[in-house]
């Protein structure tokens, strides 16, 4: 089975100019790995390399064995920001209805099955009865989950999340831990973008980004002291499966 997505020396950045360089990943069907940094960091840049959005400026990668161009179908991108404001009231179902727009075809109707998918995706993130609702008149935290619905009905071989838990509540995180647990069953890889150590610590492997690569691997090993503190320049530690700020002492002279 090929892997789902394979980068090589792979350099991201805007205008022709790297903001991180040296990127090798190797996602496996039913894979996860976190992007892990804080604003401004790259993960996000990465993020959007991987959807198609930007070009790399060095290196090359392929999904499903095949350039981004070829394979867009097989990809849901879950951005950090998304349109507010909106000048007509769309509904939160129509919203989601928009991931299968390239999956059936934009010339042909819309199937039962795409229907299933819609109210299926919508029910998993715990906003089924918010179908009909604007997603203007929604909470932050309903809207994201809408969103993260969206991605879930395109079906895709890879999920690429960008700060997926923002603005959810204990109920929303949970439901999206456990879709994401099924994707992943099913076969999907899942990239994150995440400055949520936590989050990070349940995927397979960690990239910790800080305008560079900073540490890669498995995150027992990435996730160090030493390594967050050179990633969020403050120290973190474990105590009692929680990760809590270190303290460091500073003398006056």
């Amino acid at each position: 089975m090929k892997p789902v997505l394979v980068a090589r020396r792979l350099s991201v950045g805007y205008d022709g100019r790297a903001v991180v360089s040296g990127v090798d990943v190797l996602i496996a069907a039913g894979g996860s790995v976190a992007l892990v940094g804080s604003n401004g960091s790259g993960k996000s840049t990465l993020l959007k390399t991987f959807a198609g959005l930007l070009a790399p400026v060095v290196g090359a990668f392929e999904v499903l064995g095949r350039p981004i161009v070829a394979a867009s179908t097989e990809v849901a991108y879950l951005s950090q920001s998304h349109p507010n404001g909106l000048a007509l009231p769309i509904r939160s179902i129509d919203i989601v209805r928009m991931a299968r727009f390239d999956q059936r075809g934009r010339l042909r109707r819309r199937s039962p099955s795409d229907d299933a998918i819609v109210n299926e995706s919508l029910e998993r993130m715990g906003v089924a009865h918010l179908g009909n609702a604007p997603l203007r008149d929604l909470s932050g935290g309903q809207q994201q989950r809408v969103f993260l619905a969206q991605a879930l009905a395109r079906r895709a071989s890879l999920l690429l999340l960008d700060e997926p838990t923002a603005g959810l509540d204990a109920t929303g995180r949970a439901a999206y831990l456990e879709a994401m647990a099924a994707e992943r069953e099913r076969g999907a890889a899942v990239v994150t973008a995440t400055h949520d150590v936590g989050e990070a610590s349940s995927c397979d492997r960690v990239l910790l980004l800080a305008g560079r690569l900073i540490a890669d691997g498995p995150p027992n090993t990435v996730l160090t002291p030493e390594n967050l503190l050179a990633t969020f320049g403050v120290g973190l530690t474990r105590i009692h499966d929680q990760l809590v700020v270190t303290e460091h002492q500073h003398h006056e002279h």
